[in-house]
């Protein structure tokens, strides 16, 4: 049984809520659990679309620094990023429709993890960032790629380079959410999504989704490889030890620009 990972199914709806106190956020092991639903669920004939959401009022906040903090080596940087990259493009090409229901805070992997979902769906009170800037680092799961394809090149640009978080309201603007709605509504609105997906064709839902993701995708492997080098750089940097130790000690990073 997961332990990070809480599952349920009813009606061909699956809903799977990340719970690790106390801000969910996403090790290794995390990624493993949802990957290992997800796969289940797959296998399920029952299962017809997927919700994914947070536990309290957090979505996800960003990948678990203390995981970051083991690398010591690029080659040791590069192979986390290659899995990161596997579970991200497993989410994505998951046959099984996955809706993300962002219910709070949701930054960093948070983000490159619903940039990987098909649909997203934000409460009122969601806010979206990808802070790594700050830390010394680049978004390394494929959040430069995913999101410049999603909201823009401008866009993602700003968000990237300034670190700020965003507004459900905005985020919704910019085409980063399908809808933004009241936070108790969240997951009533996110399941009313999902049956109306799970009574088509599970046969031409699976089609579309090939259609849509092939014929979008273009040069995004060639993308990826481009965001890990870059990652894998930072990772011998002292930018990205300062950055990590800052926030750990929580204080201002003071950075050295080399």
């Amino acid at each position: 049984m997961p332990d990070h990972i809480k599952l349920s199914l009813e009606e061909g709806i699956a809903t799977l809520v990340i719970s690790k106190p106390p801000v969910n956020a996403l090790s290794s092991k995390v990624f493993n659990e949802i990957r290992e639903t997800l796969a289940s669920l797959q296998a399920n004939s029952d299962a017809r679309a997927a919700i994914l959401t947070g536990e309290g009022q957090t979505f996800a906040a960003g990948a678990d620094i203390n995981e970051i903090l083991t690398i010591q080596t690029p080659a040791a940087a590069k192979e986390m990023l290659e899995k990161g990259h596997a579970f991200m493009n497993f989410v994505e090409n998951s046959p099984l429709p996955v809706i993300a229901a962002v219910n709070g805070v949701c930054i960093g992997g948070g983000v490159e993890l619903i940039l990987s979902c098909h649909l997203r769906l934000a409460s009122d009170k969601a806010r979206f960032g990808l802070p790594e800037i700050g830390l010394g680092l680049i978004p390394g799961l494929g959040g430069t790629q995913r999101l410049a394809r999603l909201v823009g090149f401008t866009r993602a640009t700003e968000m990237i380079l300034t670190g700020d978080l965003i507004s459900a309201p905005v985020a919704a603007q910019w085409g980063l959410v399908n809808a933004v709605v009241p936070e108790a509504m969240l997951l009533k609105q996110a399941k009313g999504l999902a049956k109306k997906i799970a009574a088509r064709s599970k046969v031409a839902v699976q089609a579309a989704l090939r259609a849509l993701y092939g014929g979008a995708r273009g040069d995004f492997a060639k993308g990826l490889q481009f965001e890990a080098a870059e990652f894998v750089k930072l990772s011998e940097s002292s930018e990205m030890k300062e950055g990590l130790k800052a926030f750990i000690e929580k204080r201002p990073p003071k950075f050295q620009d080399k």
